[in-house]
């Protein structure tokens, strides 16, 4: 491998790893979004739901029953129209992932 080639491999290293990074923290800082509910980091106080722990599987599809007026609620129907399934995936796997 010539020293060019070489060169834009780590470039290449470098700008990829920026982009993951960056993916993660949008995907926190969407996620910080449901705080003022569901406390911080998906611990909430008592008489409101936490979702940290949350099977991936059992957020995406509430969120979505939400989306799609499928299960009433008085703010959440409102706030999950404002994000991409693919968001909600996102931000599914990243409460899933943290400690209850």
């Amino acid at each position: 491998m010539n020293h060019s080639l070489k060169a834009l491999t780590g470039v290449s290293l470098v700008v990829l790893s920026t982009w993951a990074s960056a993916d993660a923290l949008q995907v926190r800082g969407m996620a910080a979004s449901c705080s003022a509910c569901h406390g911080t980091h998906g611990i909430a106080q008592p008489g409101m739901e936490s979702l940290a722990g949350v099977a991936k599987e059992d957020f995406v599809k509430k969120m979505m029953d939400f989306k799609t007026d499928k299960k009433p609620a008085t703010l959440m129907h409102q706030l999950s129209k404002g994000f991409t399934d693919a968001q909600i995936e996102q931000m599914g796997a990243y409460f899933a992932a943290l400690k209850k």
